[in-house]
């Protein structure tokens, strides 16, 4: 591969910045820009000079020889002054050598999975780590991103090659005594990894909503008081408040970090049947996203109406304006009763977030979900005494399916939408 280059922290003025090469030519690089370059891994001050010896700035120099290194390639790393100036100077410097080019979008990750120091699925923590905004989506990327994943689909995987191997030692004994009869572990393995599988696909689900956040609608009826509410959540004015009823007609968004949750609250048209043909799109929409969202709050105030669509699915009910008709409500224009519901809310939401696992993503759960059904089918040929031929390649399907979660087949396809999400430098 050629020598890439590229500045690894964000541009713009800062304390220090930091330019990372990575490849075959990066020991010599790291010799014309410092001189001999530093032991592997050993920090060294040094000044970078340009090609007639002028000192372009001081940096701090780090030296990685492959595979020990985060690409598992020769890596050198300068920890620069954070001036434009100098960054652009050595990128030019480097470039002038004829050595490197310039990095693509995510090629030092793709590089670390080419090399065998990632897999995908810490690939894709990796992305989710860089892009978390509050304390849970940190923690659960984190978890990813140190191979989690890696290590749950391994014991699987082993567990399902244990299961074949006892199946096909059957066939390929067909004719003489097998000591011992293999297909009750053959059936409590694949019995144990199906529940497994199906437990973490479920915990999957919340996951994926920790990390892209979640979304709790509040409904009512017209004037009770939820772009009020809205407002006092976000802590200015993003949703337009009046007496008049129907003031709402579209569905209006606050992203906020609730207690180390990403949670998006969604101010929704007043729930009313109406004849104006702009506000029955509103009440529409209204229930649609109500439907979709994680957990649904009711202000309940006298002009409340039933909601067929709805029917069930509602999960708090609070009293509506609590600073005009009292008891336990919540009212935005004071503050009354918002601690309380911002509580229960994030208690509700807190408790679904025990249950998640390690996937986070809708590619590593259609992995999972493909094993499932293969283990179903060999589960069933095995039921059916169907030849066991079948249940066999049915268990090389489930291991297949498993090793895509973690990228070792079935990847090219996918590359380029993971990659593009990742900035230059990483």
């Amino acid at each position: 591969m050629q020598t890439i280059f590229a500045q690894a922290t964000a541009r713009g003025k800062a304390g220090v910045a930091i330019i990372r090469v990575s490849g075959p030519d990066s020991g010599p690089i790291c010799d014309l820009l410092v001189g001999q370059r530093p032991e592997p891994g050993q920090a060294s001050l040094r000044f970078v000079r340009d090609v007639d010896g002028t000192v372009i700035d001081q940096a701090l120099i780090l030296y990685f020889e492959g595979p020990k290194s985060f690409t598992g390639e020769d890596v050198l790393e300068l920890h620069l002054h954070g001036s434009i100036a100098v960054v652009r100077a050595v990128e030019r410097l480097i470039n002038g050598t004829g050595l490197a080019r310039p990095a693509e979008a995510g090629e030092f990750t793709r590089r670390a999975l080419m090399n065998d120091t990632l897999d995908l699925a810490q690939v894709e923590g990796l992305g989710d780590l860089i892009e978390a905004e509050t304390e849970a989506q940190r923690k659960q990327a984190f978890a990813v991103f140190s191979g989690a994943v890696g290590e749950q689909t391994e014991h699987w995987r082993n567990q399902l090659l244990r299961a074949a191997g006892l199946i096909e030692a059957t066939i390929d004994f067909v004719d003489e005594d097998v000591p011992i009869d293999v297909f009750p572990e053959v059936r409590q393995i694949l019995s144990s990894v199906s529940a497994d599988l199906s437990k973490e696909i479920e915990g999957s689900i919340v996951a994926e909503r920790v990390r892209d956040g979640f979304e709790v609608a509040i409904i009512g009826a017209p004037n009770a008081g939820k772009s009020t509410l809205l407002n006092a959540l976000a802590g200015r004015e993003i949703a337009i408040t009046s007496e008049i009823a129907g003031t709402t007609r579209d569905v209006i968004e606050a992203r906020l970090d609730l207690k180390g949750l990403p949670v998006t609250f969604l101010d929704t048209a007043g729930l009313r049947d109406t004849e104006d043909a702009v506000e029955a799109i509103g009440v529409d929409r209204a229930i649609s996203r109500a439907k979709a969202a994680d957990l649904r709050v009711a202000l309940v105030s006298g002009d409340w109406i039933d909601v067929p669509e709805l029917d069930g699915l509602i999960d708090i009910r609070v009293g509506a304006k609590a600073d005009l008709h009292g008891g336990e409500g919540v009212s935005g224009t004071t503050g009354e009763g918002v601690e309380r519901l911002l509580s229960e809310i994030s208690e509700r939401l807190s408790h679904r977030v025990r249950t998640i696992g390690v996937t986070v993503s809708e590619r590593q759960r259609s992995g999972m979900q493909r094993a499932m059904r293969e283990l179903a089918e060999a589960e069933r040929v095995l039921a059916c005494e169907e030849p066991v031929e079948l249940a066999a390649e049915c268990l090389r399907a489930g291991v297949t399916a498993l090793d895509s979660v973690i990228g070792r087949v079935d990847v090219d396809d996918i590359l380029g939408e993971i990659f593009s999400r990742f900035c230059i430098g990483k």
